[in-house]
């Protein structure tokens, strides 16, 4: 018999640990720790809360609990629990991808990239990470595109013979280490002679009134502005550290990032957002997280809240408080900056989760929902005269777009679009019935009535009882109303709140199908042309595809240009059959 929320708390235990509230689909919403599991858990159930906590409190039907010896473990337990299950109401850091450094070989020929290496390679050598990823891929182009030098600035005329010409360069091993040093010393930031020599070609352009040449060497500029920039604080050329902090007004927190290289100071507001979390808990969870994706430091500075020995074992480095010096002030430097962002777009974020809010709640009340609305997965489909057949499934949870949970789909049934409705809320409901995955709160369709009760014809195959409805457009194509199950139609007024936000979904849903469709049809024109040609194969295809990007740049391409990529013989054949191709199109 199962237990009621209420005399499950009655029976919590006063020991430390950490608690896990499930929705009603056994989904894991929130985690947290607690020096006395009873107290903290059933605080919760009782007394008034923020907007946040009363939100999530809502969705509470079961929850979990798991003790542990002391505070320090449930921590510890909380951030491993938060990282395996990244639940929706914990402070998330949302952008998976890892922040690129600039990658320099320590033999051969000098050559700068752009890497996102999580462990570095001692063949190399590396500076970063660097925030702003087009800014470190246009340092890495002038880099490699110029020879930074004594004089400043010469022309990469030997590595440009070379790479069109597939030639070895004739350089000594000491003018290969001269080059390879001032590549080094231009990227930890001593470059006033190579900026020098960028502004006077910027400015010699300029008053020749060869603006378009000028701004290419201004762009150059802001690239090495962004890479060698000094800030605020200097540090010792050796300096090398990560450093976090937090400033938190009203349940809303937001997370700065301070990197130090070679004694040169980047800075990334990384994460702002509102939290039901202990800040101190949610800086360290969310510290965690970030290392999963980067380098982890061989120092690490924190706010003196922190508990730094459980977090240097968690991350398995030396973590540090800043107590005075220029560590210290650049501590507060990042808080008052993370102060700055709440106090400029608190409003804003505060405005956005009310106006969300409210339209999740119009659109329940509109479709006669008894539950809240928590996730919607919208559908559309996309074909031209039966070719091509796709669909596209977006998921919203809380009105916010969640992409990792975008799919898509090709269709088997052509221009029938009754039977795509069909196949695609099959294959997608029959796959999470098999792995026990988590349903929407509502489903949301394109069409009349016939798509609507296709659709139902599918979740009652299946067994399924999940709300869905169907959006209408008016002859100019602008969202009218929703149409229910039971045929009724419900007007959408323009002025209302929950307007903006299915527009948004369809308009969302739209572009994600547009965009596969027209790739498959790109793709697929270019592989029925490049397989015409004769010793051409699956690779070489795929070289060429990865480097001239569309038919048209690889029909563009020089018959020298074609040959860096494959052989002489198939390069004139693709030639001949891409000029015979474009001649009968014309």
């Amino acid at each position: 018999m199962k237990l009621t929320l209420k005399e499950k708390i009655q029976q919590l235990p006063t020991d430390p640990g950490c608690y896990l509230m499930k929705n009603s689909q056994k989904e894991i919403i929130y985690v947290g720790k607690a020096k006395n599991l009873k107290n903290r858990v059933s605080s919760y159930f009782s007394g008034a809360h923020d907007h946040k906590t009363t939100q999530m409190v809502s969705f509470v039907d079961d929850f979990d609990i798991i003790l542990t010896s002391t505070e320090k473990e449930s921590l510890i337990l909380e951030i491993n629990l938060i990282k395996e299950h990244r639940p929706r109401f914990n402070i998330l850091f949302m952008d998976d991808k890892s922040y690129p450094y600039l990658k320099l070989n320590k033999e051969g020929i000098p050559n700068v990239v752009v890497s996102r290496d999580r462990k570095h390679n001692p063949k190399f050598h590396y500076f970063g990470p660097y925030p702003n990823a087009t800014a470190a891929r246009n340092m890495a182009t002038l880099l490699n595109e110029t020879l930074p030098s004594e004089e400043g600035f010469l022309p990469n005329k030997q590595k440009i013979y070379a790479k069109f010409n597939r030639t070895e360069l004739n350089l000594s091993d000491e003018e290969i280490d001269t080059w390879r040093q001032n590549l080094i010393k231009v990227l930890k930031g001593h470059d006033k002679e190579f900026r020098d020599a960028l502004v006077n070609k910027m400015q010699t352009y300029a008053e020749s009134m060869n603006y378009e040449l000028a701004q290419s060497y201004k762009d150059r500029l802001e690239a090495l502005d962004y890479i060698s920039d000094k800030q605020q604080v200097q540090f010792e050329a050796n300096d090398n550290f990560d450093m976090f902090t937090y400033a938190v007004y009203q349940g809303y927190m937001a997370i700065v990032g301070l990197f130090v290289r070679s004694g040169r100071l980047l800075e990334k507001t990384m994460a702002l957002e509102s939290t039901l979390e202990d800040p101190d808990d949610a800086l360290a969870s969310f510290i965690a997280q970030f290392y999963e994706n980067q380098p982890i430091p061989k120092e690490l500075y924190v706010p003196l809240e922190l508990d730094i020995q459980t977090l240097g074992k968690i991350l398995n480095t030396n973590v540090f408080h800043t107590h005075r010096g220029k560590k210290k002030n650049l501590m507060d430097i990042g808080k008052l900056n993370a102060t700055n962002q709440l106090e400029n777009q608190f409003e804003v974020l505060w405005n956005r989760e009310k106006q969300t809010q409210l339209a999740l709640d119009q659109l329940r009340e509109k479709i006669h929902l008894d539950k809240k609305i928590y996730r919607i997965e919208i559908f559309d489909n996309s074909h031209i005269s039966g070719s091509f057949a796709v669909s596209a499934c977006v998921v919203f949870d809380d009105g916010i777009p969640n992409k990792d949970l975008y799919r898509r789909y090709k269709l088997s049934t052509g221009a029938d679009d009754v039977a795509s409705m069909k196949e695609v809320l099959y294959r997608r409901y029959l796959r999470i019935l098999k792995e026990d995955g988590i349903f929407p709160d509502l489903i949301i369709i394109d069409g009349g009535i016939t798509q609507l009760n296709a659709a139902l014809s599918v979740l009652d195959d299946l067994d399924l009882t999940i709300p869905i409805i169907s959006l209408i457009k008016d002859d100019r194509h602008r969202t009218r109303s929703i149409l229910l199950p039971s045929k009724e139609e419900v007007d959408i007024k323009i002025n209302s709140a929950m307007y903006p936000l299915l527009v948004n979904m369809q308009d969302e849903v739209h572009r994600f199908v547009i965009t596969y469709h027209r790739h498959l049809r790109k793709k697929s024109m270019t592989r029925s042309i490049l397989e015409e040609v004769e010793g051409l194969g699956p690779i070489g295809r795929k070289k060429l595809y990865n480097k001239f990007k569309s038919l048209r740049n690889i029909k563009a391409a020089t018959l020298e240009e074609l040959e860096t990529v494959i052989p002489h013989k198939v390069a004139v054949s693709l030639k001949e059959l891409l000029a015979i191709d474009w001649n009968e199109k014309k």
